[in-house]
C-alpha cells in the first residue's frame, strides 16, 4: 500500500525502486520523525544512502510492530549540502547517520555525536584514521581514564572500552570499533555468483552464521520472485532455534566464568557441545556453514535426525535444569547479577535497542512475533520479556528461550516435512527492485537490504546486525559500576564486533 508519505511493505517483500516515495529532505525527515513520535511499536531497521545520477539517495525504513508492516520512504541530497540531523529529534538515528556522513561526507548541523564508526577503507575522509579517534575526556584531578584493548587477555574479536572512572566507580565508557572492517557489503556488489554471495552472508558474523544466511536466502528468493518450499522454511527454523540454543548456553558459561564461578562454567560449557555437533551430524559443520542455500538444502532433515535431536534434548535438560537452579539460587552468583548493568526502559527506547538489549527492560521487539518469517507463520511465538534491565534479566531472558526453543523443536520433530532433492532452479533477481529481510537471531534483529539495477545486477546490499543498534547500551549499561564489574556485563550483552564493522 502506498501513500504520498511511505510505501508500506511486508517483510520479504519486493517491490520497484520506482514505488518508494521520493521527497526534498526537509520532508523525508518530517516524515520518518513522526512516525516514531508518541509511537513505541515503532523503530528504524534500516537507514543508508547509495550514490546514484551524482546524487546521494536516502532510505529510510520504519518498522511498526503492531501493523506488521515498514514503511519505506526516500530522497535525494547533494554531498555539498548542510543538513539537519535525524538524531538531534531522535536518537535512534544517531549511528545510520554516522554511518551516512563518514562513507559520504554528508554534513549535519546540529548531530549530538558526529564521530567515525567503522573507518570504513572507502570512507569520505581517509584522513580520519583509527588511532587518532576522538575520544571524549575530561580534564580532572579526580577523575582518570582507563583504556582496554584493542587487544583483549581472552579469545575475543578486537575493540577499544575508554573509561573515564573515579576510583572504581564507572562515570564514562566509550567503544570504538572499527578493527574488523572487510567491506562485505561492497563484495556482495562485486561477486557476481550465488555460492560466493552466500559464503559472504554466512561470514559476516561468525556466531550467527543461520541468521545471517537465512536474512539473505529469504531476501534473494524475494528478489528473484521465488517462493519458499515449505520444507525449505521448516529446515532455517530449525536451524535457526538451534543457534539460539547453542550460542545462549554458551553464554550462560561465559557469564558464570566472570562471576568465577567455575562448576557452572564447566557444565554449561559441555552443554553446548552436543547442540553445535548436532549441527555438524545434520550438514557437517558446527557452525552450520553450508546448510542455508537459496531454494534448495544440500543437507535434508530427516525423521532419522529428528530422533537423534530428541535423544540430544533428553540428555541436555536434565542437566541444563539442574545447573540452573543452582546458578539462580546461589547468593554469590545473584550479587553478582541483580542491578549490574542496569539500562532502564526509557534508555533502551531512546537508544532504540533490539533483540534480548530491548526485552531486557521490558520493550517488546522479536520478528518472529512482529513480522514473522519462514516456519514461523506457524508457530505461536510469545516474546520473553523482562523489566529490570540488569546482568540478571539479560541471563533469565537466556535461560528461558533455551527452554522456549527447546519446545518449539520438540513439537516440530513431531511433524518433520517430506524435503524434495536440490533442483537447478534459476534465481535471477528482478530488474529496478528493492527488497527488504529482517530475521531474529539469537542476539536480535538482523535486516538486510538490496537494491537492483535495470540490468538485475545487484547496485547496493545493506546489512545490519543487531549489535549496530546495541552497542550503546552496554556503554549505558556500566554507568556507576565499578570497572570490575565490566566483564560481566559485556558479557551479558555478547555484542559482535565484525557484524559492527562489516
Amino acid at each position: 500500500m502506498t501513500n504520498p508519505e511511505y510505501i508500506s511493505i511486508f517483510n520479504n517483500q519486493s517491490i520497484l525502486v520506482k514505488e518508494i516515495p521520493e521527497h526534498n529532505y526537509t520532508a523525508f525527515k518530517d516524515i520518518n520523525i513522526n512516525l516514531l513520535k508518541g509511537n513505541t511499536a515503532r523503530h528504524c531497521i534500516n537507514y543508508f544512502g547509495y550514490i546514484l545520477a551524482d546524487k546521494i539517495k536516502l532510505i529510510c525504513c520504519i518498522a511498526d510492530d503492531e501493523a506488521h508492516k515498514i514503511y519505506v520512504s526516500s530522497c535525494f541530497v547533494n554531498d555539498n549540502e548542510e543538513l539537519s540531523s535525524f538524531t538531534a529529534q531522535n536518537h535512534n538515528f544517531e549511528k545510520f547517520e554516522r554511518e551516512i556522513h563518514e562513507n559520504f561526507g554528508l554534513k549535519y548541523s546540529n548531530h549530538p555525536w558526529l564521530k567515525p564508526m567503522r573507518f570504513a577503507y572507502n570512507r569520505d575522509n581517509k584522513n580520519k584514521k583509527i588511532e587518532n579517534y576522538p575520544f571524549y575526556s575530561v580534564k580532572s584531578e579526580e577523575l582518570h581514564e582507563v583504556g582496554v584493548g584493542p587487544i583483549h587477555a581472552g579469545v575475543i574479536e578486537p575493540g577499544h572500552f575508554r573509561f573515564i572512572c573515579n576510583g572504581e566507580q564507572i562515570m564514562h565508557l566509550e567503544i570504538q570499533l572499527g578493527y574488523q572492517h572487510r567491506g562485505i557489503e561492497q563484495l556482495f556488489v562485486r561477486k557476481k555468483k550465488l555460492l560466493e554471495r552466500t559464503t559472504l552472508a554466512e561470514n559476516i558474523a561468525g556466531d550467527t552464521v543461520v541468521g545471517h544466511t537465512t536474512t539473505f536466502v529469504n531476501l534473494w528468493e524475494s528478489l528473484c520472485g521465488h517462493t519458499t518450499d515449505s520444507s525449505l522454511n521448516f529446515a532455517r527454523t530449525v536451524a535457526l532455534e538451534l543457534e539460539r540454543i547453542a550460542i545462549h548456553t554458551g553464554d550462560l558459561a561465559a557469564i558464570c566464568a566472570d562471576m568465577a564461578y567455575q562448576l557452572g562454567n564447566s557444565v554449561y560449557g559441555r552443554l553446548r557441545t552436543p547442540i553445535v555437533n548436532f549441527l555438524q551430524e545434520w550438514g557437517g559443520n558446527r557452525l552450520a556453514k553450508g546448510l542455508i542455500r537459496a531454494g534448495k538444502i544440500n543437507f535434508p532433515f530427516t525423521n532419522e535426525l529428528a530422533k537423534r535431536l530428541i535423544e540430544i534434548f533428553d540428555a541436555y535438560e536434565p542437566d541444563f535444569d539442574e545447573i540452573t537452579e543452582k546458578l539462580f539460587m546461589l547468593p554469590s552468583a545473584l550479587s553478582r547479577m541483580e542491578k549490574t548493568g542496569v539500562v532502564t526502559y526509557n534508555e533502551v527506547l531512546e537508544i532504540g535497542t533490539v533483540g534480548m538489549s530491548a526485552r531486557m527492560s521490558g520493550l517488546n521487539r522479536d520478528i518472529r512475533y512482529s513480522h514473522p518469517y519462514n516456519h514461523y507463520t506457524s508457530i505461536k511465538h510469545t516474546p520473553i520479556i523482562k523489566n529490570n534491565g540488569d546482568v540478571y534479566a539479560r541471563a533469565q531472558i537466556r535461560k528461558e528461550e533455551i527452554k522456549q526453543s527447546i519446545i518449539y523443536l520438540r513439537e516440530l520433530m513431531t511433524k518433520v516435512p517430506e524435503f524434495k532433492k536440490p533442483e537447478n532452479i534459476s534465481l535471477n533477481p528482478m530488474p529496478d527492485t528493492f527488497v527488504i529481510s529482517m530475521v531474529e537471531a539469537w542476539r536480535g534483529e538482523i535486516c538486510h537490504c538490496a537494491i537492483t539495477n535495470e540490468n538485475g545486477d545487484l547496485l547496493i546490499y545493506k546489512i545490519k546486525d543487531p549489535s549496530h543498534h546495541n552497542w550503546m547500551a552496554l556503554a549505558q549499561a556500566v554507568r556507576n559500576n565499578d570497572i570490575s564489574d565490566f566483564p560481566i556485563c559485556n558479557k551479558s550483552f555478547n555484542l559482535s564486533y565484525c557484524g559492527h564493522d562489516l
